[in-house]
């Protein structure tokens, strides 16, 4: 489970924050001051840090600072401070997001289910997520949602061909000749066709397409722009 830590004052709001998280089957761990965060950044690990500026003993700006030494965690401000030189200075801090009170607590939740999917992809450079597709190409692994779907050796060196190479266009020879590099067997445009049409069959449905054929020159994989 995702742990999140919520650092502000307002005890009724971090309340709220963190009951929204839970919805969304994090774990929310909350803290009212700096002192309290520093505490529980130096003894738990956490996956996400939400954070007030304007806090009873200290800045938000220094507090961040003290957070990115201690743990390399992603960081969204969550504050009433709008000006331009504060929204500058978060994100030169590093900071993920920069959130302004009032706030829509729908798009609250849905911008920290990006950066924790964002910073998922980072921490597992060899697993692939979109949506709810998951491909792990180390286990040799892939589901669509909680249902495992079944795919060959070849359907997976193509689909890591594909997913390292987002939004490029890659031509039916590019293609081929990665796909010898990679097991040094000789496949053919026909032999490719196939598996680039069942892999389809496999993953894609009516309303959910990942990968674009450009008529006469290749393929591309849209999945992460859909």
């Amino acid at each position: 489970m995702r742990r999140i830590l919520v650092v502000e004052d307002d005890i009724m709001l971090n309340s709220g924050l963190c009951y929204n998280l839970e919805l969304d089957e994090y774990k929310a761990v909350p803290a009212h001051d700096a002192a309290t965060a520093l505490e529980k950044i130096r003894s738990e690990s956490f996956d996400l840090i939400i954070l007030d500026v304007n806090l009873p003993d200290g800045d938000g700006f220094e507090l961040c600072k003290k957070i990115k030494a201690i743990q390399d965690v992603p960081v969204v401000f969550l504050t009433a401070r709008d000006l331009e030189d504060d929204i500058m200075a978060g994100f030169e801090l590093g900071a993920d997001d920069y959130i302004t009170k009032p706030f829509n607590i729908n798009i609250f939740r849905k911008k920290v289910a990006v950066i924790l999917k964002r910073s998922e992809k980072l921490e597992n450079k060899n697993t692939y997520i979109c949506d709810d597709l998951v491909i792990d190409f180390d286990k040799l692994t892939a589901t669509i949602g909680d249902e495992p779907v079944s795919l060959t050796p070849t359907e997976y060196k193509i689909l890591k061909i594909f997913t390292s190479n987002p939004d490029v266009l890659l031509t039916r020879q590019v293609l081929l000749e990665k796909l010898y590099d990679v097991d040094a067997n000789f496949v053919d445009e026909h032999a490719l066709t196939v598996n680039i049409n069942r892999l389809r069959s496999k993953i894609e449905t009516g309303d959910r397409k990942y990968i674009k054929t450009v008529y006469s020159m290749g393929y591309l994989w849209a999945g992460d722009k859909r």
